[in-house]
This record gives C-alpha cells, sequence and structure tokens, in this order.
C-alpha cells in the first residue's frame, strides 16, 4: 500500500491559528480602548490645570487693581471664577479656593471621571500659589 504525503494545512490547525489571531487582535482592541480612556483622561486634567491657573490670574488681577496693594480675599477671587468654570465646563466638578495665610492660595479641584471609577481612586487637583506681599 502506498501512502501520499500530505502538504498544507489541516482544518484543526486553521481553526488553531484562526484563535490565536483572535487573542491578539482582541488584546490590541483593549489597548486602544486604554489608549482612549488616558487621552480623555489627559484633557480633562489639562482643563483642570487651566481653571487653577485662571484663578491665579483673577488674583493678580485683583491685586493689581486693589488701593492700597493688599491681597484680594478668596471670596474675592471665587466668585466670578467658579460662574465661569463650573457652569458648563466643569459643570460635574467641585472646587474652592482657600487662602490659609496672607497672599498664599489652594485651588483644590475634584472631578469625576467615569471611564476610571471603578479602577484607581482620582485625588483632586490642587494648585498652590503665591502673591507677593505689596
Amino acid at each position: 500500500m502506498y501512502r501520499h504525503a500530505q502538504s498544507g494545512f489541516t482544518l484543526i490547525e486553521a481553526l488553531i491559528a484562526l484563535v490565536v489571531l483572535s487573542i491578539g487582535l482582541l488584546g490590541v482592541a483593549a489597548m486602544q480602548l486604554k489608549a482612549l480612556q488616558s487621552a480623555h483622561m489627559g484633557y480633562q486634567r489639562s482643563v483642570v490645570s487651566l481653571a487653577a491657573i485662571d484663578a491665579q490670574e483673577r488674583a493678580w488681577e485683583k491685586l493689581s487693581k486693589s488701593n492700597p496693594k493688599t491681597c484680594p480675599s478668596d471670596n474675592d477671587i471665587e466668585g466670578n471664577w467658579k460662574a465661569e468654570w463650573f457652569g458648563e465646563i466643569l459643570a460635574d466638578a467641585g472646587s474652592s479656593i482657600d487662602s490659609p495665610s496672607d497672599c498664599n492660595y489652594i485651588v483644590t479641584i475634584a472631578w469625576q471621571e467615569e471611564r476610571f471609577m471603578n479602577e484607581e481612586d482620582l485625588e483632586p487637583f490642587v494648585y498652590l500659589f503665591r502673591l507677593p506681599e505689596l
């Protein structure tokens, strides 16, 4: 009896290759999803950073317009700043401006990142600045 040498893939080899390829593609899809989540998180952090810097610029403006030159209170800065930033742009964020001592300010902004809520606890963004005492 004469046997022919078999060449090519069998059906089982083709199915195993398809399973391995599918697992690899699922890994690539998971990495893409994580990259999109991280990009969105970076965008939100940059917006929050801009809001904190805007609070500092408002404090500088109040300092330049006050006569005699005294550091503004945190209430002087917070009113319009909250109305502009936390009305539409950061609607679900909480914020505060504290002045523990003269001309030292702490801007705290906390927001909910729904995409990361189950995976990690996010600390609020804290921005410290100091104005010169004149």
